[in-house]
């Protein structure tokens, strides 16, 4: 029930029209009962029906409220004709049942407010927390999970949690007035009447247990389900071209039926819920039928036909917050179940944290330094291996070696996507843990071989990241990067949305947008993986024109997959199996005849 408490603490922004919907719900409970009331005197008057008679200088119990309440009212009957009460009745009645109403709908609008509001923070709250949280976690989870997460959890939590306040703030108030009023009318029978609610909710409990197992299992499949959808629909070229449709659509069609069979028993031990209270509901109501009947048959009942009337009509209107108080009990536990869920993110700690008292980043002077770096994922052997490294400022750093080495996670390091697992690495001699992590990242560019673009237009996609950027600027940047001219073939130019992931675009053309991106952000320190991918020769020349602008004037750590890449950096770096095995220039590395001669001859020199 933790889980459940925890939701409830989002209400507190909400306060002021939570206060409003319970006062308008209030309201609509009393006038409620007031349009069940009016039909007493009604009834009475037209079976001529005598008021009970009443001492009213006697002392009043609560036993006696009923008859007090009913000579008050026929005393006020007995000043009108009949003809003028049936008049006044009727249009109280009218003015009686559009308050009810008005009130009703008040209450839905502020809380409406309030139910919305909290999905919406909820969703929000969640979906910040995917942005804090390091990169190393969305490595070990899959996509369509998280999405899942976000989008169904918490859909959930707006159809059962949201059911259950609804319930807690409306049902309560109508059950706890409507039962003193029948309380007052008679004791013995409401009693009676309550003793079998008991029965009721231990059947409705044992649902709920089941309900929650369910809804955890389903949810489980749904996530599963996002998660094929996610990955067929961002590899449907592949499944095309490897003929796999078949295959594709019988996982879906296996995960779809696990699915089926657990949202169909979900719905039927959910929809046993209803016809248990109203089967319940039913045999009350059968017990006060007979219980009055008989009296009224035997002369023994006290009460007039219009309290008869009021008494079963009260019961009648309370039936359906019975109901629905009564499945309250399913919605919690399932959406507790997706709550949980959803908590467990919420309560995930970034690895990657700003130190306290972390410093901002002014500027870069001299050099970053490796010093005997080692990192780790967390499910993973050591990926490098004490690294010694230092990057001056304006030097051109090459990155080789073969696959599997460590190139990408050592590059990964510098913008602290993951932290080192041991030893160090400074900017400026200030070791990074100690530089806020935003400020640190402004002075990074990433151009990654997997070209990353966003379902925008060209022009957001080139000024992704930077705010109050003029055309002129981006204009600029497209030049420098060889991208002007396709950009202004494009059907809209700068405003042409480009597709998921730029899919209306070649990969050479992709590639230019990307390095355009990184001028316009013009970070001192540049981290490029170059593409592998191949282009035609064209493209090719003016990515190479593209990159070289690029890394002109920039601290650039490069994984190199480029003759000319190798040939023209200050220093290059061979690793292999996470260590520095060589270091030096194109010449002096070609000298040593090691591992770098021979990834130069197997890789770059097919480049000439």
């Amino acid at each position: 029930m933790k889980v459940f408490w925890r939701f409830f603490k989002y209400l507190k922004p909400y306060i002021r029209p939570l206060a409003a919907a319970n006062f308008f719900m209030l309201l609509f409970v009393l006038f409620s009962l007031a349009s069940i009331g009016l039909v007493m005197p009604f009834i009475d008057l037209l079976f001529n029906q005598s008021p009970k008679q009443f001492d009213p200088a006697q002392t009043i119990s609560i036993l006696d409220l009923k008859d007090w309440l009913s000579y008050m009212l026929n005393k006020f009957v007995a000043s009108y004709s009949k003809l003028e009460l049936v008049t006044y009745l009727c249009v109280l009645i009218i003015i009686v049942f559009l308050l009810k109403n008005l009130f009703s709908y008040l209450q839905t609008w502020y809380m409406s407010f309030v139910e919305q509001g909290i999905i919406r923070d909820i969703r929000l709250q969640l979906y910040t927390h995917f942005h804090k949280l390091s990169l190393g976690y969305f490595t070990e989870e899959k996509k369509g999970i998280l999405i899942s997460r976000i989008i169904n959890d918490v859909q959930i939590i707006k159809d059962s949690m949201i059911a259950v306040i609804n319930s807690l703030f409306r049902d309560p108030p109508l059950i706890i007035i409507f039962s003193t009023v029948l309380f007052i009318f008679n004791w013995k029978l409401t009693l009676l009447i309550f003793a079998l609610l008991p029965v009721t909710g231990i059947i409705l409990a044992k649902i709920g247990d089941s309900l929650k197992r369910k809804s955890i299992k389903s949810q489980e499949r749904i996530a599963d389900i996002t998660s094929i959808l996610d990955e067929t629909f961002g590899a449907m070229r592949i499944v095309k071209a490897f003929g796999m449709e078949e295959y594709e659509i019988k996982r879906f069609r296996e995960e779809e039926k696990k699915y089926f069979g657990l949202l169909t028993s979900l719905v039927r031990r959910r929809a046993l819920a209803a016809p248990i209270t109203e089967f319940i509901g039913v045999i009350t109501i059968t017990i006060i039928l007979y219980f009055i009947g008989s009296q009224i048959v035997l002369g023994k009942s006290d009460m007039t036909p219009g309290a008869f009337f009021v008494f079963i009509g009260i019961f009648f209107q309370m039936m359906p917050s019975l109901k629905l108080f009564g499945q309250v009990f399913n919605s919690i536990q399932e959406g507790i179940a997706a709550s949980e869920r959803v908590f467990t993110i919420l309560d995930t700690t970034p690895k990657v944290l700003d130190a306290p008292g972390a410093v901002e980043m002014k500027s870069f002077e001299k050099s970053i330094r490796f010093n005997d770096v080692s990192f780790k994922y967390e499910k993973s052997d050591l990926i490098l291996k004490n690294i010694n490294l230092e990057i001056k400022k304006g030097e051109v750093l090459a990155i080789v070696g073969p696959s599997g080495a460590g190139k990408s996670s050592l590059v990964d390091l510098i913008p602290r996507f993951y932290d080192v697992t041991g030893g160090s690495i400074k900017i400026d001699d200030i070791d990074i843990k100690n530089i806020s992590m935003k400020s640190l990242r402004s002075f990074i560019g990433v151009v990654t071989q997997e070209t990353i673009l966003f379902n925008d237009t060209v022009r957001n996609n080139i000024a992704y990241g930077l705010q109050d950027i003029t055309i002129d600027a981006i204009i600029e940047a497209a030049k420098a990067a060889n991208a002007h001219n396709f950009i202004s073939e494009l059907k809209d130019g700068y405003e042409t949305v480009i597709g998921d992931r730029g899919t209306k675009l070649s990969g050479g053309e992709r590639q230019r947008l990307s390095i355009a991106r990184a001028l316009l952000k013009n970070p001192p320190i540049l981290i490029l993986d170059e593409a592998t991918s191949s282009l035609d020769t064209e493209s090719e020349v003016l990515v190479q024109q593209a990159i070289e602008r690029l890394m002109k004037g920039r601290t650039s750590v490069v994984i190199a997959h480029r003759l000319s890449t190798v040939q023209n950096a200050d220093k290059i770096i061979v690793l292999s199996d996470g260590s520095i095995v060589e270091e030096g220039s194109h010449e002096e590395l070609l000298k040593l005849n090691g591992l770098y001669h021979k990834l130069y001859f197997m890789q770059f020199k097919l480049d000439q």
